[in-house]
């Protein structure tokens, strides 16, 4: 067991990373917990009202990215937002929102998948000493994965007119997709479960692979990167080559290799940044402009609850299905649709 006198110094060296590890833990926990809550919503009204009434927490909805996709097609397109699933609708526009300024932030600070892949390849290297490369040939085959799915989800909505879409949004079915989630988990197939345990098996021998080749959603926001207006830099002259960023990069990004940092994988952890040993060699850029490399999780969690109290505030963020409809669509969630 770790001293306390360890801790300290490694928040010392390393502030960023041990504040993000901490956020993320935090986060984790706290899916889990809406998830628990949103299961004994779920309970209520499966067992006739015999369990007691938990309120629905409206940020499950952040685990509904097709239905937030529908939505944001609609509000971009006619202006009406989405009633039946606003937070949804809020978060998916805030995370491809960030993407353009802050890149990935989401992913490598709040993500539980994301943290939970990190979570992963540290017990690899604990049982197996280290994360094993993947060989280039076969990061180039691996990597337009998500991208192609990406490109499925949106095409998909694309296609959808603006009647279809609105009237998606009101059907039972799109009213009831939370309930759905929670019954795929709850009753998992046996072609899911080996899916999750072979991306589990992936994952403790190479670091972040659900994260690097297969999630649309940080595919998505990973777009914004695209603007190139947040990245890191390296100073060629001041580099030792020691690769010690290229080392600690979750996403496996060559960083010691290059000037400019401009992948869209990068997810602004600003490990690389604190793993440098010479001062000034790798920096946070903004704009062009220097910053001090909290800045960027700073600024977006500063964002991140602000939009949140906003759309709390204008009333974009419970949805309008009242009691008495859930009572009549949970019971029956497991048919609509089929």
């Amino acid at each position: 067991m770790k001293s306390k006198a360890w801790y300290r110094k490694q928040l010392k060296r390393k502030p960023v990373q041990i504040t993000r590890y901490a956020i993320q833990d935090v986060f984790l926990l706290f899916s889990l917990y809406i998830g628990l809550q949103f299961y004994q919503f779920y309970e209520h009204f499966v067992t006739n009202g015999k369990t007691p009434f938990v309120e629905r927490p409206s940020a499950v909805e952040g685990f509904l990215p097709i239905s937030a996709l529908v939505a944001l097609k609609v509000w971009l397109t006619s202006g009406d937002f989405d009633v039946i699933h606003p937070a949804g609708l809020v978060l998916l526009s805030f995370f491809v929102g960030a993407g353009i300024l802050l890149r990935k932030t989401f992913c490598s600070w709040i993500c539980p998948v994301g943290t939970a892949n990190e979570l992963i390849a540290w017990l690899g290297r604990k049982i197996l000493k280290r994360n094993f490369e993947l060989p280039k040939w076969l990061v180039w085959l691996l990597t337009p994965i998500k991208y192609v799915l990406l490109l499925f989800f949106i095409g998909m909505v694309l296609q959808m007119d603006i009647f279809s879409a609105k009237s998606f949004l009101v059907d039972n079915y799109n009213k009831v997709s939370d309930v759905k989630m929670l019954l795929l988990f709850l009753n998992i197939s046996g072609y899911t479960l080996k899916f999750i345990i072979v991306i589990f098996i992936l994952s403790i021998f190479f670091r972040n692979f659900w994260c690097r080749f297969l999630c649309p959603y940080g595919a998505f926001i990973g777009l914004g990167s695209i603007f190139r207006i947040t990245k890191i830099e390296r100073n060629v002259d001041t580099c030792t080559n020691c690769e010690m960023c290229t080392k600690v990069c979750p996403q496996r990004l060559k960083v010691h290799q290059v000037e400019k940092v401009t992948s869209l994988n990068c997810s602004a952890c600003m490990a690389c940044v604190e793993a440098c040993p010479i001062k000034g060699t790798l920096n946070m850029t903004v704009a062009k402009k220097k910053v001090n490399k909290w800045f960027v999780p700073v600024t977006f969690f500063v964002l991140f609850f602000v939009v949140i109290g906003v759309a709390k505030m204008i009333g974009h963020w419970n949805t309008i299905i009242t009691y008495a409809e859930w009572k009549q669509l949970i019971p029956e969630a497991r048919y609509i649709g089929h």
